[in-house]
């Protein structure tokens, strides 16, 4: 930064540089932004059409076998073999073929069993050697035998084509006469076939789909590790609400896009799950494409800056040069002017003030021997303090002279009081002397405002010799009388008290004065610990609250934060102010 500030013109391309860059790469992590989400907002509507049309064909699927469902129910030989006693083998060979020709032409249908429900033997397209149904039935048998239809959750059967998963649709077969249950109908939608239709779906590497029922459990997925969990396994604390839509789930690596459609009718769910580093290897492409252009972008128009600030600058290279190769010793030369611009009008403005160095250099050395002598005749004429304690002192026995024992006494008060003031600059004193010096402004005060109010000293005597910051007091009393006393038509009382407590010397002003009410006390606490402000000390001023906030801030400063004022006050009753400081020998030691 050192170096950079050392030109004008590195500053300007520093400045002019990054002014440009700043806008062109935010311009750029907009434009990446906004290509990122227009991809994921792409991929999003894609994976949502493929799973409804993913939805469409498994709607077809469950709406075809609840047809086929309700065709059988009502089927005249159904019903004939259903409602006949005893087993009749030719009957029975009858269904067999019957429901073969149905599941013939229906790929995803893995087998038709009716379980009449007079005869042990049901009957199916195929040869049923084990089934899981019974056990899954058994679980929710209250819903199965309270529903028109159920539609289960898959499980296993091993038939003469081999074990297969399934998912069935059972319904009773109820008599079309006396309506009375006489079988069961179990039509099996093959697991692999949904499968194999979710994989259709077409959602990205990395991705899958699975198809859920209302209780959670996976039916089927296009991954099959995959499909023997639950949908709480796979994606713990999912939730989902609404029919259709999609949500992000997930942080960091991990996280995905989660798309959900509902399956008409039967309650199942289809869930497809997209990780987002799909999206980031569509987005590097376009990240890489965005970086080439900007960083193409960067080296044009440092280039472009640097010549332009190149042009501007030269000229004032060149005019730097000139002044700094310019003997002080010698009259100044003129610069020609070269240009009309700026630097040219810079130019002109410093031949001019040449000129005019020239004749201000011979006028300021005639003025300085006048000023020299001005100084010896303004310092002689400087006012001494010992003329005017002399002065004082005369008034004070030409008052005597004349029997004016009350001008005499406050004359005298005044020169003791002033004497005190200047005091040679020192900053502390004896306690001794700050109370009598209290008492030479009590005394002005009293001839100014006879009968007014009475004084009132009580100083600890082992306090006297001790030292303290002087004009502590003075302040105190001057703010007792002007805001208290003077505003009360009857005489008052003001007390100054000074005692021993533990290591430090408390003292007190205490009035009898017209006292302050709580909100004004408030605000006088609020300007004593406010900051400074030179607009608010000529509002204190006119407003009589200096004096406090003089000595509060004294105090603190010398003895510390604990050593600020106290102020007690009740509204017509009267007002304490008091401090406390350590106790000090001379010299300001403890």
């Amino acid at each position: 930064m050192r170096w950079i500030s050392s030109s004008l013109k590195r500053k300007l391309s520093f400045l002019l540089l990054l002014s440009v860059l700043i806008p062109l790469l935010a311009l750029g992590l907009f434009a990446y932004n906004m290509a990122a989400t227009a991809t994921e907002e792409k991929a999003k509507q894609s994976g949502k059409s493929l799973l409804r049309q993913t939805g469409t064909n498994l709607e077809f699927i469950v709406q075809d076998i609840e047809n086929m469902s309700l065709f059988l129910i009502g089927q005249k030989d159904v019903q004939q073999y259903l409602s006949s006693s005893g087993e009749n083998a030719v009957k029975q060979t009858q269904m067999i073929e019957f429901l073969s020709n149905l599941v013939f032409s229906k790929s995803y249908i893995s087998d038709i069993t009716i379980y009449p429900q007079s005869q042990s033997h049901p009957v199916s397209n195929t040869t049923i050697f084990e089934t899981e149904l019974s056990e899954l039935t058994g679980e929710d048998i209250e819903h199965y035998q309270s529903s028109a239809k159920w539609w289960t959750s898959r499980y296993e059967t091993d038939t003469a084509a081999g074990v297969k998963q399934v998912i069935s649709l059972v319904r009773p077969i109820r008599s079309l006469n006396s309506f009375k249950q006489i079988g069961t109908l179990v039509i099996s939608l093959n697991e692999e076939a949904v499968s194999k239709l979710m994989n259709q779906a077409g959602i990205s590497a990395g991705g899958y789909v699975v198809l859920s029922n209302e209780k959670g459990q996976i039916l089927s997925g296009s991954d099959q590790s995959r499909s023997m969990m639950t949908m709480e396994a796979l994606l713990p604390g999912l939730t989902i609400r609404g029919n259709a839509g999609t949500l992000n789930y997930g942080h960091g690596e991990s996280k995905q896009t989660i798309l959900y459609d509902t399956v008409a009718d039967v309650g199942w769910r289809l869930t497809g799950v997209m990780p987002f580093t799909e999206y980031k290897a569509q987005n590097n492409y376009v990240l890489q494409l965005m970086a080439i252009v900007i960083i193409f972008s960067m080296l044009l128009v440092a280039v472009l800056v640097l010549y332009f600030v190149q042009r501007v600058t030269n000229p004032l290279i060149m005019l730097t040069q000139f002044l700094k190769h310019s003997n002080p010793e010698e009259p100044m030369q003129t610069y020609p002017v070269e240009t009309m611009d700026e630097v040219g009008q810079l130019v002109r403005s410093y031949n001019k003030l040449s000129e005019r160095i020239e004749g201000l250099t011979e006028q300021v050395k005639l003025e300085e021997s006048s000023k020299k002598e001005a100084d010896m005749h303004a310092l002689q004429a400087q006012i001494n303090p010992h003329f005017l304690y002399n002065t004082l002192s005369s008034i004070h026995w030409m008052a005597l002279m004349n029997q004016d024992e009350k001008t005499a006494d406050m004359v005298g008060s005044l020169s003791d009081f002033m004497r005190f003031s200047l005091n040679n600059g020192e900053e502390f004193c004896s306690v001794e002397q700050e109370v009598a010096h209290a008492g030479h402004y009590a005394n002005i005060q009293s001839i100014r405002f006879p009968d007014k109010f009475e004084f009132i000293v009580q100083v600890d005597q082992e306090l006297m010799d001790l030292t303290m910051l002087k004009l502590l007091l003075q302040p105190l009393i001057e703010n007792a009388l002007i805001h208290g006393i003077q505003k009360k038509a009857e005489a008052g009382l003001i007390k100054v008290t000074a005692h021993m407590q533990g290591l430090f010397m408390s003292f007190a002003v205490e009035d009898t004065g017209v006292g302050i009410d709580s909100v004004k006390l408030a605000a006088i606490y609020k300007e004593l610990h406010g900051p400074d402000d030179r607009k608010k000390e000529r509002d204190r001023l006119e407003r009589g609250s200096y004096g406090l906030r003089n000595v509060h801030k004294r105090l603190q400063l010398h003895y510390g934060a604990e050593a600020g004022l106290r102020i007690e006050s009740l509204d017509g009753i009267g007002t304490r102010v008091s401090f406390s400081i350590p106790m000090l020998h001379e010299g300001g030691k403890a």
